[in-house]
């Protein structure tokens, strides 16, 4: 091979190499957002790649030269749901100026508007993987952490009583968690209305103080967040 032909090699390889990382603000959200459907809608055990290639109008190959398994792919897809959830969430709360009102709207976002299903899957998979169990101790960590700050800022504004802010936020952290599971399990006995009811009087307990905006007769409050992810079905 002459040097002419071997610079002309490595210019094809180059080329040949420098696009994947070049479309990933393309495929990546593309392919996250299918996983996140499919997963939800079949469950991870019942998903395979090339459901999740389909659903997002790619390969089996483009899907797994970014996610190297079902896990990484369900812990990154659910990161992302939460991402954009908490984007939309804060824009909310940014026009609230009540740490009160804003606890509200978070319950009632956590009640009627936000789909767990992924959160069960992630969970389940929690026990048997190690790497997916690091994602959900990190997404937790955030979610009691966003709880704690409330706290305090409701204890700052004169709105909360005495107490422990990462103590209660740990507290209504487990009683969302555990009722959204009921409530994603299709528990007839826990409603999103029932779920937004009981966290409300269990907040107020802990934090001795009584939270604005009453529910209205289905159990929502007067505003809300736009769903996220569809029905929960």
């Amino acid at each position: 091979m002459n040097p002419g032909s071997a610079f002309a090699v490595q210019r094809w390889r180059g080329k040949a190499l420098s696009p994947r990382p070049q479309i990933e603000h393309i495929r990546k959200p593309q392919i996250l957002s299918a996983a996140a459907e499919v997963i939800a809608e079949r469950g991870l055990a019942s998903t395979r790649i090339a459901d999740v290639a389909e659903r997002a109008g790619t390969s089996a190959p483009a899907v797994l030269y970014w996610f190297e398994n079902k896990d990484v792919l369900l812990t990154e897809a659910l990161t992302s749901n939460e991402d954009r959830f908490d984007a939309a969430l804060g824009e909310r709360l940014a026009t609230i100026t009540s740490p009160a009102a804003k606890l509200v709207a978070l319950i009632a976002a956590c009640a009627h508007d936000y789909d767990w299903r992924l959160w069960v899957e992630l969970w389940a998979r929690s026990l048997q993987d190690a790497g997916t169990a690091r994602a959900r101790h990190a997404l937790d960590d955030r979610w009691r952490g966003l709880l704690a700050d409330l706290v305090r800022d409701g204890q700052a504004a004169g709105e909360f009583g005495e107490c422990d802010p990462e103590e209660t936020a740990l507290a209504l952290a487990a009683l969302i968690d555990g009722l959204s599971l009921q409530m994603t399990l299709r528990d007839p006995s826990v409603a999103p209305a029932r779920m937004y009811e009981t966290c409300i009087a269990t907040a107020e307990r802990l934090l001795g103080a009584r939270l604005p905006g009453a529910p209205s007769g289905d159990g929502r409050p007067e505003r809300s967040m736009p769903a996220r992810g569809g029905d929960r079905g």
